[in-house]
């Protein structure tokens, strides 16, 4: 739209030449420039507020497939190609990534839980499967250590750490804020894999002491936490 392209260079060139250079009125110009803002206009501003609450939240470890998951859990009717759309048009990017693995199971001797989601990558509701994992990601800051947790039916990320070293209080951190955030009232069973910062006593009576039962993959198999897998690619990767 002409009105558009002279809005966008209005901050290089003069508006009375633009306007003769589109053959478009200057009073027209100005009118477009001033009405009111149309219904879909003022459902995108809504709505990147909202995607500016979500992406600050989960400190921009979200792309625009989770914000898309978490907003429709909270009842907002918007497509994913919009929530992307607006998310590029006004810089709100993902923090870059470089995948890590925790210990594998043969490397400690605590306690393994059995799998109890046998690969099965969705939930029926809200707070009934939880997955978590750890990455490396690189921010302001440096290379950080990330834990996350990932609720199977809305896929989206209920909690989340970083801390600069691998301490066992980072996933001891993810998963109270999710705890918090989402405050589940049936049993939820969250499934990791066996590395020892999930094995871990304390970790295992912090699950205990909320309700939550814990499910481990087997060894050497990321298969077994695909939904966690798939996270960690495709939404590192997308603005």
């Amino acid at each position: 739209m002409k009105f558009r392209a002279i809005q966008a260079l209005s901050g290089r060139y003069p508006i009375g030449p633009m306007c003769q250079l589109f053959r478009v009125p200057r009073s027209g110009y100005y009118a477009w420039l001033h009405r009111p803002p149309s219904a879909r206009e003022m459902a995108n501003r809504q709505l990147l507020r909202e995607i500016r609450l979500v992406h600050a939240e989960v400190n921009g470890i979200d792309g625009h497939r989770c914000i898309h998951a978490e907003l429709r859990a909270q009842g907002f009717a918007c497509g994913r190609h919009r929530i992307a759309k607006l998310m590029r048009h006004n810089g709100i990017k993902v923090r870059t990534r470089k995948r890590w693995r925790p210990v594998s199971g043969g490397q400690h001797l605590l306690p393994v839980a059995p799998n109890l989601l046998q690969r099965q990558s969705a939930a029926d509701n809200l707070n009934q499967r939880w997955v978590s994992d750890m990455t490396y990601i690189r921010t302001g800051e440096g290379w950080l250590y990330l834990a996350v947790v990932l609720d199977l039916y809305s896929r989206a990320v209920v909690g989340w750490a970083m801390h600069h070293r691998m301490q066992q209080e980072l996933v001891h951190a993810a998963l109270t804020m999710a705890v918090a955030r989402r405050k589940p009232s049936g049993e939820v069973i969250l499934h990791s894999d066996r590395g020892s910062q999930y094995c871990a006593f304390d970790y295992q009576a912090l699950l205990k002491r909320h309700g939550i039962v814990p499910s481990h993959s087997r060894a050497g198999n990321c298969w077994d936490n695909a939904a966690m897998e798939s996270f960690f690619r495709s939404d590192f990767s997308d603005t």
